[in-house]
């Protein structure tokens, strides 16, 4: 079995307005070997992308035990550790400046990191999400919504990253283009050994990338299993079931079933 890439414990997430405490993430743990695909998967506000922004840095308000690579990591992380962690956001049209070319937007972590072959790096990134070298010197609004995830995805990997954040990477498009995305992330995978963690409302996302799910309700992991567990139907909670029966689109009898 492959090592940890990472290892979550008691992961804690509380929000503070004013005296008010709101708990968005409730003592969970997961582990993600090193080359997997991981899935959390759940309803929108059952914490998942709380979990993500926790792990990347971005919220430094949590408590619990968070190993990325086998090192321990507290609520400030150094560049070292975003070298080798990216993540993607689910809106490809915010997530990109609009005043910035895709030049530019891609440079920007090699300038942060100082990095040097500038032009053999963008090149490359280019290349590793499809996207010919003629987009270099365009702007985001000159790129269709895939287009624009697709250098998303460059711009994480442009850095070599060992473990990639997926957030919700296709929910804001079409359905035709997020089979594109789903493909070119599965074989970035496989070329370069990445880990992920991907987190949707899709099971039939997860069902296409993942080899094990995690399933949140309310800021707690109530299942996790492997992905071939829950293809097959035998999910353990109700919650989960409901989630596979939803996954299935408008049935009435599927609907029933759900004791809404």
């Amino acid at each position: 079995m492959s090592r940890p890439m990472i290892d979550v414990a008691n992961l804690t997430i509380t929000f503070r307005t004013g005296a008010r405490e709101v708990q968005a993430v409730k003592s969970i743990s997961f582990t993600v070997p090193e080359g997997d695909c991981f899935g959390i998967v759940g309803e929108s506000g059952s914490g998942k992308s709380t979990v993500l922004r926790a792990l990347s840095g971005l919220n430094p308000d949590w408590t619990g035990d968070v190993v990325i690579d086998g090192e321990r990591q507290g609520r400030n992380r150094t560049k070292s550790f975003h070298k080798k962690l990216q993540m993607v956001f689910q809106d490809p049209y915010g997530s990109l400046h609009p005043r910035h070319t895709i030049d530019r937007v891609l440079d920007e972590a090699l300038t942060v990191h100082g990095l040097g072959d500038r032009d053999a790096r963008i090149e490359q990134a280019l290349r590793d999400v499809g996207l010919p070298q003629s987009f270099r010197f365009r702007y985001p609004h000159q790129l269709s919504g895939g287009q624009r995830q697709r250098v998303a995805i460059a711009r994480a990997l442009i850095l070599e990253p060992r473990v990639l954040l997926l957030d919700e990477p296709t929910s804001a498009l079409d359905v035709s283009v997020q089979a594109e995305i789903l493909n070119l992330l599965r074989r970035l995978r496989a070329e370069k050994g990445l880990t992920y963690l991907l987190v949707t409302h899709n099971l039939a996302v997860l069902s296409n990338m993942c080899d094990a799910v995690a399933v949140m309700r309310h800021g707690e992991i109530v299942e996790t299993a492997a992905m071939e567990l829950i293809r097959s139907g035998t999910a353990r909670h109700a919650y989960t079931r409901q989630l596979l029966t939803a996954s299935r689109g408008y049935d009435r009898a599927a609907v029933d079933l759900l004791n809404l």
